[in-house]
């Protein structure tokens, strides 16, 4: 092996482990925001209810102390009363509070009023605000200045999208090194994953490869895991460097309802499928949505500099 390959091995490992790192920031903070607005439910609870539980009482104080010990200032007094108030002001919507991230909230409870607090978070969702962009649009009374407020502001869920919305056809899969297996083809989409998903359609983020499955003490392994925010659905990729089989469908269905069993929360919409076979000398991409499959050309094509 030359100089050149040994390089590229390394560089791939790297490229995979940076993607990783991003995607796991993705799914930690969903888990992350999941975990607070649930704390919060437990000590409202806890407390006989959210009424009582607007004064509050000794018991963050306790819990504070014990928690802060084992886990660190993450869970002081203040933090747990956040997250309280987090759950109070979600308390009907919980299934929203996915749609933006731990830092996005912080800010949005400060807000008291439920009216103004949603318009804040329908900015947010409609135009992707940052959370410096979030405290700048509330800091400049952004709802206050507006000429004509409606009498009521619900939260407005993103616009649902058909999977085939937004995609290319023929789908280009930029190449950097030589496929001569699926995991050299795996290798390349997880290096171009900005430019791949552009050409799959809005919405998708990367959650992981290789994700393990089990069932019936029996491992499986999902080539690729994706999630698309636009969809709320888990869409599962596996690679095929051969014509599509009627097995290769079962074998799809069997990985979306094993993610739809162990992975997908009661919030999130039934998982997808996309299948990359090759047909001949073209490639497809085949989407399945439980008895459809929608086949799409793809193209694999050198890396182009920008």
């Amino acid at each position: 092996m030359q100089e050149e390959q040994y390089y590229e091995e390394i560089e791939h490992l790297i490229k995979k482990n940076e993607i990783g790192k991003r995607a796991r920031r993705i799914e930690e903070n969903y888990s992350l925001v999941e975990t607070y607005w649930r704390i919060g439910k437990i000590i409202v609870e806890a407390q006989g209810g959210s009424k009582r539980a607007k004064y509050g009482n000794k018991l963050i104080k306790k819990w504070s102390i014990k928690l802060t010990t084992a886990y660190g200032k993450g869970y002081d007094e203040t933090n747990l009363k956040r997250f309280r108030k987090f759950y109070l002001c979600f308390e009907k919507s919980g299934m929203l509070c996915h749609l933006l991230s731990w830092s996005h909230y912080r800010y949005l409870i400060t807000v008291k009023d439920e009216k103004r607090r949603n318009y804040y978070i329908n900015l947010c969702i409609k135009n992707n605000l940052s959370v410096r962009e979030l405290r700048k649009e509330i800091k400049s009374n952004s709802y206050e200045r507006l000429v004509n407020k409606l009498e009521k502001i619900e939260i407005e869920m993103p616009k649902t999208y058909s999977i085939t919305t937004d995609m290319k056809n023929p789908i280009i899969i930029p190449i950097q090194s030589k496929v001569n297996n699926e995991h050299d083809l795996e290798l390349n989409i997880l290096a171009n994953l900005d430019y791949f998903f552009k050409q799959l359609g809005n919405g998708f983020a990367y959650i992981a490869h290789q994700y393990k499955l089990v069932k019936n003490n029996h491992n499986y392994f999902v080539d690729i895991l994706l999630f698309n925010i636009e969809l709320n659905c888990y869409a599962v990729l596996e690679l095929k460097l051969r014509s599509l089989r009627k097995e290769d469908k079962a074998q799809m269905e069997f990985y979306m309802k094993l993610v739809d069993e162990q992975v997908k929360k009661s919030f999130h919409n039934k998982t997808v499928g996309i299948i990359i076979s090759k047909e001949s000398d073209e490639f497809i991409v085949n989407f399945i949505k439980r008895e459809d499959i929608i086949p799409l050309n793809y193209e694999l094509k050198e890396s182009m500099k920008e």
